[in-house]
């Protein structure tokens, strides 16, 4: 492991759930990435702008932070583009099965002792670190 780092990802862990207690109080929401999206996708009334507003200062907090620090935005991905629109999609319809997903799971949902959420993030921690697996033992 090289430069491991403990400071950066507290602060960054500390800001989105932050984010996230702040919009459980100011809205009464969920800060779930997935069903943010599909209420903008599928708008109810009154539920559209905070939707949009949270979207954009996520897009927009990822290109402030792209300008400061470009390296840690360097990936190299070593998959071709139909292995990544396949994982793409897989992941998405993971997100459907499951009724949410990472964050809204794995930050809000764990933080609240939701059952559902508790079982949910086992279930798609062990089911992603297995398909790396897979992948990487039979496919790369």
């Amino acid at each position: 492991m090289q430069d491991f780092e403990i400071i950066k990802p507290l602060l960054g862990g500390m800001v989105i759930g932050l984010s996230a207690a702040l919009l459980m109080l100011a809205r009464g929401r969920i800060a779930g990435i997935s069903g943010i999206i599909e209420g903008v996708l599928r708008p109810k009334s009154g539920e559209i702008a905070w939707r949009v507003l949270f979207l954009c200062g996520i897009i927009c907090g990822g290109l402030i932070f792209s300008f400061i620090m470009p390296e840690r935005f360097v990936v190299e991905i070593n998959r071709t583009t139909w292995m990544v629109a396949l994982a793409g999609l897989l992941v998405g319809i993971g997100t459907h099965i499951g009724c949410g997903c990472t964050s809204g799971h794995g930050i809000c949902g764990i933080s609240r002792f939701s059952v559902r959420s508790l079982v949910a993030v086992p279930t798609f921690m062990l089911t992603g670190a297995t398909v790396v697996w897979v992948v990487n033992l039979y496919i790369a």
